[in-house]
This record gives C-alpha cells, structure tokens and sequence, in this order.
C-alpha cells in the first residue's frame, strides 16, 4: 500500500468515518462546560481542587461516526479531586457522591431531561441535541507517591525514556467502582487508572514522525496556541486507528460481546506504528506487526502507562470463555489484513466504493473518487463477476507462534 494512490484511497475512507471537527468542538465546550460548573464556589468539589478532563477517543482524536445513523457518540471524561480526599479519609462510595452531587446539580441548571444514571465506575448523563452523545464521568483521586513511584520504575523497564515513564506515571490515579468488595469502607486497596497519562503515551507515539511534528509547530503558531488539542493532529496513527475500530464494528455487528474493546487496537497499534508519514504506509505496518506484539504469556497486551495491567483480561476470565475472545481477535485481525489489501490495490472506483461500504461502512462517490483518483470509472455491464467482495469473511488462520 506504499504507492501515491492507495495512500489516496486509504484517506478517502478514513476521512469518510471521521467525524466533522465541529463535532469534537462541542464535545470540548461540554467539557469546560462541565469543569466551569465544578469549579464554582458553591460547588461540593469546590474545596477538593477539582480538575476535569476529557479521556477516551474523544482525548486521543480517534472518535468515528457511529455504524447506525441513529447512534450516540460515547464522551468519556474524569473528575479528579487533588486534595481533601485520600483513602485515608474517605471510601470509594463516598467519592462517588460528592461528583455525583455536582453532577445532578449541573443536570438541572442545564436543563437536561433524562436523570443520571450510575454505573459502576461512573456517573452518566445522556445529552439530546445536534449532537447525540452520553457523557460518562469517572471520579478519581492521585494515587499514592509510592504507587505512582513503582509504576515509573515499571514503565522504565519496558524501554520506555525515563522522562515520558515519570510524566505518565506521576498522572496515575485511584477510581471508584462499585463490584469491589470494599467499597463502602475505608481502605487502601482501589482500583488504578490513567487515562491521562496513556494519552500522553500515545500523543509521544504520534509524534515518532518527524513530518507531523513541524507541522504541528507550525499550526499551533498560525493559531497562536502552544499546541493544537490532539483532535486536530490528524496524524497517520490516529487515522489508523479509526480505520481499523470501524473495520471491527463492521465484522462484529451482530457480535457486540465478541470484538476486541478499542483500547487493545489502540495500544498494539501505537506500539507497532514506526513514525511513518503517510496512512498506507502506517497502516501496512501496524497491520502486520501488531500481531507479534502480543505476548504469549501473560500480561498479553499490558497496558503501557501501568505494565502490570493486561488489557486482555477477558481473553481468560472463565465468565468470558463462552464469547472466544482471543480467536475471534485472531480471526478479525486477519481479515483485516486482507481486507485493507485489496482495497489498497483496487483501482477501480466502482469497486473501491463497494468494498469500503460493505467492509467499512463507508459512503464514498465512486464519480468524485475517480476524478480524485484519476481514474475511470467502470461501465455498469463491464464489472466482471465475482470481482465484489465476499458476503461471507474468510476464516483466517491464527499466525505460528502464538499460544
């Protein structure tokens, strides 16, 4: 896929599944929206310091058009509360309704119809506007010195530079979650997370190439900011990303429990891609190396801000056996492959706008490709048989090596 028209091809499609940079605008002003709410005097978090930010896809600019048309947009966001609150001082339970109470309060000044909803490491509220999309909250307080001190010295040891590993690590926090046996009592023993921190793992990912580095400084300087938000790189791993998150959502539509969860694509993803300056290329290579980033022992795919943590868990988890999670990421990694191929390969638009609509769900203009392109479109009666893609994927072989 290295040459200048698949690399063509490859943008249209991921430029087809993104969503208008306006969508990511209003995700931002919910989010200081919300951080302007919480920081009021008479707010519950006022006293504890609160800093809200925004995690998940929306964080990394990776978000995709839903398949449905009628979809939500999933906003994921954290509230972590710097001081007054340790697990000295306060249970899991009792963290979660201090966010919880502001929360509410900000659901009725601004009018917001349906009630929020508790899951078990959030709080949720579901917006209706132009923007279709449930806002997910995750309380969080810093984690201890000495936690956020071992988890440095593990990242290190993965060949991580030690400045990226003492950055991530000192963002480490302790969330709230309502399965855990000791969540109404004091106690040290919470659940970590770093959303903010595998962030900055990946933005340091992106930055491998040397070609969107200068041309992010220059940006960020027309637009007189230190640095463009994430949302607004537009670099070649993100784009992969998306590419294969929608690939995934297309082969496991009518097997939601069955696909592998985004973090696992982004992770290998990022962990395969080599600075490469342009999609095809990135994509080429993150295709055919992620695979071999799997270990095969366990952790299988840790997590990078906390190599303790295995993003497969589930793979495991006798309570998952019966959805066969690591064949079915196999299987859907393959076709993968060979999916994104051919559609490297194809020149035909009529066949290229097939392929990314059956295999992406993409919409594309087979007459505005070919222009684009340079390439004629097919005649109707001149598409040979069997050129479309199969309606049955084939069932790839798991790669030797791999328990």
């Amino acid at each position: 896929m290295n040459d200048t028209v698949g690399n063509r091809i490859i943008e249209e499609i991921a430029g087809a599944i993104d969503i208008p940079e306006s969508a990511y605008e209003k995700a931002e002003a919910r989010y200081k929206d919300l951080g302007g709410w919480f920081g009021l005097e008479e707010a519950h978090c006022h006293g504890f310091n609160p800093h809200i930010y925004s995690q998940g896809s929306f964080r990394l600019g990776t978000v995709i058009r839903p398949v449905d048309d009628n979809g939500e947009y999933d906003l994921d966001m954290g509230c972590r509360l710097g001081v007054g609150v340790t697990k000295s001082t306060h249970t899991q339970q009792q963290l979660k309704g201090i966010v919880g109470a502001d929360l509410e309060d900000y659901r009725v000044a601004r009018g917001i119809k349906e009630k929020k909803e508790e899951k078990h490491r959030c709080w949720r509220l579901k917006y209706a506007d132009t923007l279709n999309f449930h806002l997910d909250t995750v309380p969080s307080i810093p984690e201890t010195f000495e936690r956020r001190r071992l988890i440095q010295e593990a990242i290190i040891r993965t060949g991580a530079q030690a400045e990226l590993a003492k950055l991530v690590a000192n963002l480490t926090g302790a969330i709230t979650d309502d399965r855990m046996w000791n969540y109404q009592i004091i106690d040290d023993n919470w659940l970590l997370s770093n959303s903010e921190g595998l962030a900055r793992w990946f933005e340091s990912r992106m930055k491998l190439s040397g070609v969107l580095v200068e041309s992010l400084a220059i940006r960020a300087k027309a637009a007189k900011v230190d640095e463009l938000p994430a949302y607004r790189w537009k670099s070649p791993l993100q784009r992969c990303v998306q590419l294969l998150k929608r690939h995934r959502d297309i082969w496991f539509y009518d097997d939601q429990d069955g696909k592998p969860p985004s973090v696992i694509i982004t992770t290998l993803s990022a962990r395969a891609y080599q600075g490469e300056a342009n999609i095809a290329d990135a994509l080429g290579t993150i295709l055919s190396t992620m695979g071999k980033l799997v270990n095969p022992t366990v952790p299988r795919v840790p997590n990078p801000v906390n190599p303790a943590e295995d993003f497969t868990d589930r793979w495991r988890n006798p309570a998952s056996r019966h959805y066969n999670l690591e064949t079915k990421f196999w299987k859907w990694l393959r076709q993968a492959q060979l999916d994104f191929e051919t559609i490297g390969k194809e020149r035909k638009p009529d066949l290229i706008v097939e392929a990314a609509r059956d295999k992406l769900g993409a919409s594309l203009n087979a007459k505005a490709l070919s222009t684009k392109l340079g390439v004629g479109l097919l005649k109707p009666a001149a598409v040979p048989a069997g050129l479309s893609f199969p309606d049955k994927p084939l069932v790839p072989k798991k790669p030797a090596g791999f328990a």
